[in-house]
């Protein structure tokens, strides 16, 4: 099983993990925290995981399970 994030029509991050990149899809729509963690973690760690403001959408073998949204701050 493989499960991507994509942005733009591209993949930026990808694993066979279970649950790695759920995790970080949450963390990125701001389900796992908020406040300023939330802001840091988006100012900070999404860019350089390679994300951008804007749409998201979580995969599981190239099939569509989630949409979210990273907030432009």
């Amino acid at each position: 099983m493989t499960e991507e994030i994509k942005q733009d029509g591209s993949t930026i991050l990808s694993s066979t993990s279970e649950h790695v990149i759920p995790m970080i899809f949450n963390n990125l729509c701001g389900k796992n925290f908020s406040g300023k963690e939330y802001r840091d973690y988006i100012r900070n760690v999404a860019p350089e995981m390679g994300f951008k403001p804007g749409r998201i959408e979580l995969y599981r073998d190239g099939r569509l399970l989630k949409c979210g949204d990273i907030p432009k701050l």
